[in-house]
């Protein structure tokens, strides 16, 4: 059975470079850790299709990561949620209790043995605000920044050999703490948070990349993965929303899978830095797809 096809949305064009102001006061924030393909570089050539801030109801962002695009925007009506359970509670204390995550943090410091003893921590024998510190000092001193697990949940990403890393960045915490007063997190798989989406609602998702070939797969986020399975669940549901009359944006890389499964929808290709390689001639400048189901009535151009 052919599936049906897809009406695009036609939305008016907005002023590029307009200055996102949901009528709320915004705070200078943005992602307090660092993540694999987080979106802080690209905000400036992304925000050009954001739909237009007067005709978005709500914002959701299933694959929170680093909340880049949700620091940007601030909508006062936003649903955040990641299947990283860790990651989730690491923003609600963040939201609820910002003051005693930067005493914690405070005790932490850049030192190899240190860093193994505190990764070896089963963080579930930890308090929420133990565990919440562990995360981000986990994050600022190992590797690249990754979050990685074994099949086992249990984090193995090797120490990183930081001069002076910015294990309690106060400032940064405090500002992010204030931009998510108003949100709802949840944890949850892409799935449950857009349940109840509806028309003119603004759906960003920014999943586990599929891999460019088969050495460069990296998707071990949480212990079950994200695999071509995954990604076609996916693609299912970013139509399945476009039906509904959701604005919906999708990152994701420059594959043959990606552009088959999203061809009946706006495909523009990006350019973003390579940040993870083993290989350091390997990094620079890749392509990315950034896929959209609206259009601008006159035909917006990335530059």
């Amino acid at each position: 059975m052919p599936r049906k096809k897809v009406r695009l949305l036609k939305i008016s064009e907005p002023q590029l470079g307009y200055s996102v102001d949901f009528g709320n006061t915004r705070v200078k924030a943005r992602p307090f850790i660092k993540w694999a393909g987080g979106k802080s570089r690209l905000i400036p050539k992304m925000s050009k299709l954001f739909p237009p801030k007067n005709q978005i109801s709500r914002y959701f962002e299933p694959f929170l990561g680093g909340g880049a695009v949700f620091f940007h925007l601030q909508h006062p009506k936003s649903f955040l949620s990641d299947s990283n359970s860790e990651l989730v509670e690491l923003y609600e204390i963040v939201r609820d209790n910002v003051e005693e995550l930067i005493k914690a943090l405070k005790s932490h410091k850049n030192d190899r043995d240190y860093f193994y003893e505190i990764r070896a921590q089963d963080p579930a024998k930890l308090s929420a605000i133990k565990r919440a510190a562990r995360f981000v000092y986990l994050n600022k001193t190992c590797f690249n920044g990754l979050y990685r697990v074994n099949s086992n949940g249990g984090f193995n990403v090797p120490f990183g050999s930081y001069k002076n890393p910015a294990i309690c960045d106060k400032e940064s915490l405090r500002a992010a703490s204030l931009a998510l007063q108003s949100t709802k997190l949840t944890h949850g798989d892409f799935q449950s948070i857009v349940a109840k989406a509806k028309t003119t609602d603004f759906i960003y998702f920014d999943p586990p990349y599929q891999p460019l070939n088969k050495t460069s797969s990296f998707t071990s986020y949480t212990s079950g993965g994200f695999g071509e399975n995954e990604q076609r669940q996916l693609a299912n549901l970013y139509r399945d929303l476009a039906e509904r009359g959701c604005f919906v944006m999708l990152s994701n890389s420059d594959t043959p899978l990606i552009r088959e499964l999203y061809k009946d929808f706006t495909i523009h290709e990006i350019q973003a830095s390579r940040a993870i390689n083993s290989n350091g001639g390997g990094r620079g400048k890749i392509t990315e797809l950034l896929i959209i189901n609206y259009f601008w009535v006159k035909k917006n151009r990335l530059s």
